[in-house]
């Protein structure tokens, strides 16, 4: 019985350190990859945001900071992705609503709207 509770606080103990990190990783991505884009380091920043985004899932800010980068990368449908779930997780990220509308105004000036899935 010892030895069960012994493991059982291993595991918890493992568990929680690795929350810990995922904790504070995710932020520290996310700011690595907005500087990464303000330095015109898109390959960096996506990859960072990217990253960030697996810690973050439910991050809105990391979301639109992705879209940025992919637009500069020239990934339009993975802009237009990242852009359109920031929205859906804080429908108040009005950065993330103005890039999403002027995406969406241009790709269907541009004729390069796709419908929907």
């Amino acid at each position: 019985m010892l030895r069960h509770l012994l493991l059982l606080a291993l595991v918890a103990t493992t568990v929680s350190s690795h929350a810990a990190c995922s904790f504070s990783h995710g932020p520290r991505l996310y700011v690595s990859g907005s500087k990464a884009l303000d330095r015109g380091e898109i390959g960096r920043a996506i990859a960072d945001l990217e990253e960030a985004s697996r810690f973050m899932p439910e991050s809105s800010e990391v979301q639109n900071h992705l879209g940025i980068a992919y637009e500069q990368a020239g990934r339009s449908e993975d802009a237009h992705r990242a852009w359109k779930r920031a929205v859906a997780l804080d429908c108040s990220n009005q950065e993330a609503a103005k890039n999403l509308r002027d995406f969406e105004r241009t790709a269907a000036v541009s004729g390069e709207a796709r419908p929907e899935p």
